[in-house]
């Protein structure tokens, strides 16, 4: 099973982001989009894991999400991995404070005893909307559509999640398999 943990987007930030990525889906840009309910901002992806495992996984979670407040989200920005001109994955933005960095590196901390290497690269939040098809590029009016956008809506984050990833034809589905709930 192909596990990840991460914090959902809620309320007006999710609504506008599924607006978004319906007017999205309606181009021809060659985008596998995100599928609706598949908005989260991951803090650390578990890959390939044996069932067996899932216990302890749920345990280092657990004790990674105790005491963290809750976490407010503001938006920034639409953009890219690597570059825009060169879109692998467009993603949405957000910022918080302090306290979704040491989440994040609790998670790290938490998760490393149980053989998942720490992280190399500094922790970004951002929402992933799509992933460009093998080999594609995402055409210069998209670029320009993504330059253009603009997110306003922010969100709360009470729930630290532990997802199963399952691909299929229709795309990838994240089944909620355990929540931790932040302090408020």
């Amino acid at each position: 099973m192909r596990l990840f943990a991460a914090l959902p987007v809620a309320g007006d930030a999710k609504a506008e982001l599924e607006r978004k990525l319906a007017a999205f889906r309606r181009t021809d840009w060659p985008i596998r989009w995100v599928r609706e309910g598949g908005l989260h901002v991951t803090l650390k992806f578990l890959g390939e894991v044996e069932p067996e495992r899932l216990a302890a996984i749920r345990a280092a979670l657990s004790t990674a999400a105790r005491g963290t407040p809750v976490l407010s989200f503001t938006p920034t920005e639409l953009g890219a991995f690597p570059t825009l001109s060169r879109a692998r994955v467009l993603w949405a933005g957000y910022h918080s404070g302090p306290a979704l960095e040491l989440l994040v590196h609790r998670v790290e901390q938490a998760t490393e005893p149980l053989g998942f290497p720490v992280e190399g690269r500094p922790f970004r939040a951002h929402v992933t909307l799509g992933r460009a098809r093998q080999g594609a590029r995402l055409p210069r009016e998209g670029l320009g559509a993504l330059e253009r956008e603009v997110l306003t809506a922010g969100f709360t984050a009470d729930r630290l999640v532990l997802y199963q990833s399952r691909p299929g034809p229709a795309g990838t589905t994240y089944d909620e398999l355990d929540s931790f709930p932040l302090d408020s």
